[in-house]
């Protein structure tokens, strides 16, 4: 499987029929729990000496599919736990690298809720937060990691503004000072990028979004590669001997020890995911399973309409500015050309010239095949006001560091005629004028 091609993986990998009673499509176990059929079988599944399933907030065999799946589609990647949500990828992660201790490194251009979950989450532990207000720099990574820093979190595509960040060099600095770099794909998705290649120590996604692209299951992803060395003392929580992970002999063990090539994702299934319980109905890992099927297609035509729809707008006289690496004003081009060959996603957003608030209603409200909601990634394209609804969370001094003001409007573009979007979009400025 490992020589095999992205298109071949994404319908393949992790997967074989005869293993399911030969059924073509991954099926459904729709149970709770799973028969321990003998003592010593029970025994190796609660000693974690099998990693066959047992209850389904642990495991299940078809998210176990999906985790093989997303795994095959990072190469480099050791293991994955999937998870109920992307929030939850986001705040296990961080969780299992923080331990209720240090400081996170992250950016102003966070999707909002990750970025509040620095106080309304980590502010209940020791955690501290700190922002780097010019990302654009690697340097100022350096400049603000401290003793304590844990890790530095980034977005490889910014949302709203899909603004890009030299992944490799931030990785670099990140590993001088011996922490890891997390990296939220949400928006790219490992079609159009694998953050193992440029460095990233771990890969989270809100699968909800284009992993999956219909609307319809909320879910989320960790990723490892199993390169960063989690026992460089900044990190004793890997190298604890909880009881629940002793042998069947009586013998201690660490997460290392059992989790050998995966101890990141291992402890957050045997502690994050175990106790808080944020686990993906069996259901929703089968849609999952089913976006990924067509996710090179999927990308590809929304990429490729995004740039159409991002020229239509810089030709607009109304249009004040345009933010995607397209853009013919982008500074991203270069960072472009390096990580997103394939096209730097398909969100974008662009400002009024007329930005007073009656305005940017009217026109939100005027548009009839872009649908007014608060996602992104779906198969149907999508338009937002981001200040006052997914990042409402950010405050005025955070909003302005991320560039994210009250005249901001995104659009996702999904799979629709792009002829039709921009007619949709010309009638939308013609109800405003």
């Amino acid at each position: 499987m490992s020589q095999l091609s992205f298109d071949t993986l994404k319908l393949h990998a992790g997967y074989n029929p005869a293993e399911h009673n030969h059924a073509v499509s991954v099926p459904i176990y729709q149970t709770t729990a799973f028969t321990l059929e003998t003592v010593k079988r029970s025994d190796d599944l609660f000693y974690f000496d099998s990693a066959e399933s047992l209850y389904t907030r642990l495991s299940n065999p078809t998210t176990d599919v999906l985790d093989a799946r997303l795994t095959a589609l990072h190469p480099g990647a050791t293991g994955a736990v999937t998870l109920s949500s992307g929030m939850a990828a986001v705040t296990y992660a961080l969780l299992n690298v923080t331990a209720g201790k240090g400081r996170i490194l992250a950016t102003a251009r966070s999707y909002g809720g990750t970025f509040d979950s620095f106080e309304q989450i980590f502010g209940d532990t020791s955690v501290q937060y700190d922002i780097v207000e010019n990302p654009d720099d690697p340097s100022d990574f350096e400049k603000r990691i401290q003793d304590d820093t844990k890790v530095i979190f980034i977005e490889s595509i910014t949302n709203p503004n899909a603004t890009i960040l030299d992944i490799e060099a931030i990785a670099n600095i990140a590993h001088k000072h011996g922490i890891p770099l997390i990296v939220d794909n949400t928006v790219a998705t490992p079609y159009l990028l694998n953050p193992f290649e440029f460095g990233a120590d771990v890969v989270v996604y809100s699968a909800t979004k284009g992993l999956t692209g219909h609307g319809n299951v909320i879910a989320g992803a960790i990723l490892e590669n199993g390169k960063f060395n989690w026992k460089n003392g900044k990190f004793p929580q890997f190298d604890g001997k909880p009881h629940f992970l002793v042998s069947q002999q009586g013998v201690p063990r660490s997460f290392y020890d059992v989790f050998p090539e995966t101890p990141f994702t291992g402890r957050i299934r045997a502690i994050h995911l175990n106790y808080l319980g944020g686990a993906i109905a069996p259901f929703n890992s089968y849609l999952v399973l089913l976006g990924i099927e067509t996710l090179s297609e999927r990308i590809s035509k929304s990429v490729q309409s995004a740039e159409k729809i991002v020229e239509f707008l810089e030709s607009r006289e109304d249009v004040a500015w345009v933010n995607h690496p397209h853009a013919k004003k982008s500074p991203y081009k270069a960072l472009a050309a390096k990580y997103f060959p394939k096209g730097a996603g398909a969100i974008l957003s662009f400002g009024l010239k007329k930005n007073d608030r009656e305005t940017i209603i009217k026109f939100l409200e005027a548009v009839k095949v872009f649908s007014f909601q608060a996602n992104i990634g779906d198969a149907k394209s999508l338009i937002i006001n981001p200040a006052t609804t997914t990042h409402i969370e950010l405050s005025d001094s955070i909003k302005k560091l991320a560039d994210i003001h009250s005249d901001t409007i995104r659009l996702s573009i999904g799979l629709e005629d792009v002829n039709d979007l921009i007619a949709d979009l010309t009638q939308a400025f013609e109800a405003i004028r």
